[in-house]
């Protein structure tokens, strides 16, 4: 049997002020659980162009990605109801740093997000139970690390804004 893989392409922004990291708490399959402002890539925009649109919807901040921190591939097994054989699922992450913009007062948040919050590292690490990806953790440990890459690096073609 070929069955083609088809890892699922997300974004996430990586956003520190004053030694601090903007969180989300959202509502999960697992329960309640932190994580970056993130999110599946919609077609017709960029990676960075996805970055933006998540982090106002998850967070109703504008942000302004200005460098790469990296590209995450990471795989999990979800249990899927009535079935002995659980969902392998696999996502490629771009993750973003920037500049975080005004905060849209009176925004509803997305669908499943809580609330949003502000964590130091230690504060983060404290809860890894409660986070939904590690990739929260490595993305901010890169980060910490002071990995930046321009944004150039990730190249779109004018063919993914043509309908």
């Amino acid at each position: 049997m070929n069955i083609r893989w088809k890892p699922s392409v997300t974004v996430a922004a990586v956003i520190e002020r004053k030694g601090k990291f903007l969180l989300v708490e959202e509502h999960t399959p697992e329960g309640l659980r932190l994580n970056n402002p993130a999110g599946h890539l919609d077609p017709g925009e960029s990676p960075a162009q996805g970055c933006a649109r998540e982090t106002l919807e998850e967070t109703a901040f504008h942000f302004t990605p200005d460098a790469l921190v990296g590209i995450y591939l990471s795989r999990f097994e979800r249990p899927a109801p009535g079935n002995e054989v659980p969902t392998d699922i696999t996502y490629l992450r771009f993750t973003f740093t920037g500049v975080l913009g005004e905060h849209v007062a009176g925004q509803a948040l997305d669908t499943g997000i809580v609330r949003t919050l502000w964590l130091s590292p230690d504060e983060i690490r404290a809860c890894a139970h409660l986070h939904r990806s590690p990739l929260l953790l490595t993305c901010m440990d890169d980060y910490l690390a002071g990995k930046r890459y321009p944004l150039d690096l990730v190249t779109t073609s004018a063919s993914v804004y043509k309908p």
